[in-house]
């Protein structure tokens, strides 16, 4: 359904900002392509660092789980070569490119993913006047389970990748798109949810091959 690959990323951190020195402790990253996941990368992170006591209440990962894990220098250059220069989404987005980048910053990595999809913001323009839009409370009202336990980062990573697809199959149908090019979820993060009609009934019809 979409016409180029996808790759949905979720990280478990140690707080909100890597500027104030946090850091991640797992990643979760899976290649969507033909209506599905096809390719995933999945690894926690040693990156030298404590793992705070509310962080292991939240998600389940402990000190120790990180500290045996692979170091940094090993899986975030893995992870940048995984993504590629396919389109990067996540939920939430600008919080997981911000943590990649820096990661892979300090490492002199260079992302280099072909543009930013955020499925939280393309939530709230596709399906408006949802009580919230958190990714467990979106899976409930859209009946997406979850496969392993939520807030670790390959459970998030999976049902964050089914509303994308469930976001797609949505505009595919109702604007009669025949497929999805990734680049259109880009620009529909930048288009204002009241605009949104207005931009997709334009777009649809520059598509459509006159009789």
């Amino acid at each position: 359904m979409f016409e180029r690959p996808i790759v949905m990323l979720d990280f478990e951190t140690t707080g909100l900002s890597p500027d104030a020195g946090d850091r991640i402790t797992e990643v979760a990253a899976l290649r969507i392509a033909d209506g599905r996941i096809v390719e995933r990368y999945v690894s926690l992170v040693n990156c030298g660092v404590r793992v705070p006591s509310f962080i292991t209440q939240l998600t389940g990962i402990t000190q120790a789980m990180v500290d045996g894990a692979p170091p940094s220098d090993e899986v975030v250059p893995a992870l940048i070569d995984f993504i590629g220069d396919d389109v990067l989404a996540a939920h939430n987005a600008s919080f997981d490119e911000k943590f990649l980048k820096a990661e892979g910053a300090l490492l002199g990595h260079t992302c280099r993913h072909g543009g930013l999809v955020c499925s939280l913001k393309l939530s709230r323009r596709v399906f408006p006047g949802q009580s919230s839009y958190k990714l467990g409370q979106l899976a409930r009202t859209l009946r997406i389970a979850f496969s392993g336990r939520a807030h670790r980062a390959e459970a998030d990573a999976e049902v964050a990748a089914q509303l994308l697809l469930h976001i797609g199959r949505h505009l595919d149908d109702a604007y009669g798109l025949g497929g999805v090019d990734p680049a259109l979820l880009v620009s529909l993060n930048r288009v204002a949810a009241a605009k949104l009609e207005a931009f997709m009934a334009a777009y649809a019809a520059g598509r459509r091959v006159p009789a």
